[in-house]
């Protein structure tokens, strides 16, 4: 549900002054930032929510308010990200890059975006960029993106270097553990993606890639009833995916 402080933060400023000794809030510097960021709460409540159309309004308002806050871009970049409107998602991301330049949240979410649009080498760039902050609180969100956008670019090392990284600063970067796993896999280095598949096994729900994997590794290291414990799962749980089908052919 939308915070109903957003609400009635946004119902008291608007109302303006009650008495006549009252001044309306909007005509100060303090009250017009307190109603953008009632504004930009309330959108905000409404995208979490999936209700991209009715977050549109209050964003706008903001922007009316102040037309320069980064914030407001930003989450009406992602209303039209969702929307599938990318014209308007990346005018949007631009303009808040504008206004808070090398902010590393704002640069990962763009960066998303570009992956999302399949322009690989720009989005590495705003990877790269927003990597650069050693104080951003999401970067090993950013090194997995950045080892998600080298394998789309064929720069395999380099994404086993990004990988590494992320699971470095964060142990709890499944997806992360898991590409690792797999590229060990490739490369016939066993027992490393053994401990790379038990990382990510122990933080992450199994799907049909990582089970084909397990049994894959549990085949190598001859744990047959692992193998027949993870590929039943695979079965049960994903029977029409491409991951059963190559379970199949390698079972014959």
């Amino acid at each position: 549900m939308i915070a109903r402080g957003s609400l009635c933060l946004v119902a008291v400023l608007l109302a303006g002054c009650t008495t006549s000794g009252q001044q309306n809030p909007l005509r100060t510097a303090e009250g017009r930032q307190e109603a953008v960021s009632a504004y930009i709460q309330l959108g905000i409540g409404y995208l979490q929510q999936g209700s991209t159309e009715s977050a549109k309004a209050p964003l706008s308002e903001a922007l009316k308010l102040d037309a320069s806050n980064a914030d407001a871009h930003v989450a009406l970049a992602l209303v039209y990200q969702t929307e599938l409107e990318p014209k308007l998602a990346e005018e949007h991301y631009r303009k808040a890059l504008s206004q808070r330049k090398g902010d590393p949240r704002i640069l990962n979410n763009y960066g998303s975006f570009l992956f999302e649009q399949e322009r690989y080498a720009e989005a590495y760039e705003r990877f790269q960029e927003a990597g650069a902050d050693p104080m951003y609180g999401e970067r090993s969100r950013v090194f997995e993106n950045l080892g998600l956008t080298a394998l789309k670019l064929n720069q395999r090392e380099q994404a086993r270097e990004h990988f590494i990284r992320a699971t470095r600063l964060n142990r709890n970067q499944p997806r992360s553990f898991f590409e690792l796993a797999q590229m060990y896999y490739a490369d016939g280095d066993y027992v490393s993606a053994r401990s790379y598949y038990q990382w990510f096994s122990n933080i992450a729900e199994q799907n049909a890639a990582s089970l084909l994997l397990g049994v894959r590794l549990a085949n190598v290291f001859e744990q047959r009833d692992q193998a027949a414990t993870l590929g039943l799962q695979l079965r049960r749980l994903y029977p029409g995916t491409a991951e059963y089908k190559q379970y199949l052919s390698e079972q014959k």
